[in-house]
This record gives C-alpha cells, sequence and structure tokens, in this order.
C-alpha cells in the first residue's frame, strides 16, 4: 500500500510533475493517480524509476510503497 501522503511530499520536494514521473514510468498521469491513490498497486519497475526520479532513499522507499517503518 502506497503512503500516498509522503509520496505527495516528496513531489513537492523534488519539484517534479506527476505527469513527468508517469512518462518515466511510462504510463498515463491518470494511472499514475491511481497507484498513487492505491486503486491499482506500483510494480516493482515502476518503485525503481519513482525511487530515482524522486532521489528517495531506501528507507523513504520502503516507508512510501511498502508502509514499511524502519529503525
Amino acid at each position: 500500500m502506497t503512503n500516498t501522503e509522503l509520496f505527495r511530499n516528496k513531489v513537492e520536494e523534488i519539484g517534479v510533475t506527476y505527469t513527468f514521473i508517469a512518462s518515466k514510468i511510462g504510463i498515463t498521469r491518470e494511472a499514475l493517480y491511481n497507484k498513487i491513490n492505491n486503486g491499482t498497486e506500483f510494480k516493482a519497475s515502476e518503485i525503481a524509476v519513482c525511487s530515482k526520479v524522486l532521489q528517495l532513499s531506501s528507507k523513504e522507499r520502503d516507508k512510501i510503497f511498502f508502509d514499511v517503518e524502519l529503525n
């Protein structure tokens, strides 16, 4: 389950658009919104691209995409 709030905060922090992220993943902006809002799940390859675009640490990636809190 995607942590929608953390994902949106990171997009704002980095300053990219959802359209840009969607294009990097190879999906439509609407499909991206659906994934962010937990309508469908991100594929592993999509998580990898998002992690690179949003410059996520492994801890941030886990918190956003896997709802995992690591110490």
